[in-house]
């Protein structure tokens, strides 16, 4: 994209700083309109702010077009700054807006509902008993240069319809599709899972059971998150609940958190509410916020603290 400035004008807007205090919020002084780029435009000033909700904290500020109606769209960039007490330009409260107005935006204005304080401009920005605005109003050309659209997913896609060099098949009911692992995995987001976790759910397929803990390993908390996550990918519902249901033994000061995860990761309703349970022991709770687990859940799920905050407060 090419961007060219095909035209530009300056306006400073000088304002009775002790009669802009008495104004009401979200009544504005308007610049002269100035004719830039085959557009007209003003600068909008809130002295006491442009909303009812600032409560007249803050001047803000506005670039509205005057004429879109009937003319072509038009890509301004405004920049301004306030002059301070000495007559130089702040280089504090300046700032730079780039924004496209269509065409009918007439009495659609775009800029800063905070530009600056109230106590602010009072302290830095009153000279003489005026604040003194300058803002340079630039039209751009933007033209761009033409790019043929992308064609690599023809390309691709008719690899699918041809079985060359194809290294995986899928058999679904009576019908058999070829494809390419390469693809499927770098287009798939997929769970990895351990040889232990596979054997696991294996054992699972072929007998409807967990294996034993000797089996489960040391670490069989981790082992059961992988083995509930392998189940929720897999559809197993009876395994997800009784992996649900061993998480929910384990359950400790150290685990609740990483477990409150997984359960919320891989939608396990029922394993959640026993970890909202658990945290609702106010003795648990007060130890569990210190692991590392719960800074993670945190940083993972911000919005679990709402729900978490409801069952600890009952």
């Amino acid at each position: 994209m090419r961007t060219t400035i095909v035209c530009s004008s300056v306006l400073k807007l000088t304002i009775d700083y002790e009669k802009a205090k008495q104004l009401p919020i979200g009544k504005y002084v308007e610049s002269d309109v100035v004719s830039v780029g085959g557009h007209l435009w003003r600068i909008d000033c809130y002295p006491r702010g442009h909303s009812e909700d600032d409560k007249g904290e803050y001047l803000s500020l506005f670039l509205a077009p005057v004429n879109m109606s009937n003319t072509r769209s038009a890509n301004a960039i405004l920049d301004v700054f306030l002059m301070d007490k000495d007559g130089k330009p702040s280089a504090t409260d300046a700032r730079r807006l780039l924004h496209a107005f269509e065409v009918n935006s007439d009495g659609y204005s775009w800029g800063w509902p905070k530009f600056v304080k109230g106590t602010n401009l009072e302290k830095d920005y009153v000279a003489e008993g005026h604040i003194t605005i300058v803002c340079t109003i630039m039209v751009t050309d933007e033209r761009p240069i033409p790019v043929p659209p992308s064609d690599i997913g023809t390309h691709l896609g008719s690899l699918l319809d041809h079985n060359d060099r194809a290294d995986v098949t899928f058999i679904v009911e009576d019908q058999t599709f070829h494809a390419h692992r390469a693809f499927l995995a770098a287009r798939s987001r997929r769970h990895d899972i351990t040889p232990a976790t596979f054997k696991c759910m294996l054992h699972f397929i072929y007998s409807d059971d967990l294996p034993g803990d000797d089996e489960l390993g040391c670490s069989s908390v981790e082992m059961l998150q992988d083995l509930l996550a392998a189940a929720d990918r897999y559809a197993l519902d009876r395994l997800k609940l009784m992996c649900a249901q061993k998480l929910w033994e384990h359950l400790s000061i150290d685990t609740v958190a990483t477990t409150l995860a997984c359960a919320e990761t891989y939608n396990c309703p029922e394993l959640k509410n026993k970890c909202f349970n658990f945290f609702a022991v106010e003795k648990n709770f007060k130890k569990a916020v210190f692991t590392d687990g719960f800074a993670t859940l945190l940083q993972k799920f911000p919005s679990i603290t709402d729900e978490l905050k409801s069952k600890v407060e009952t």
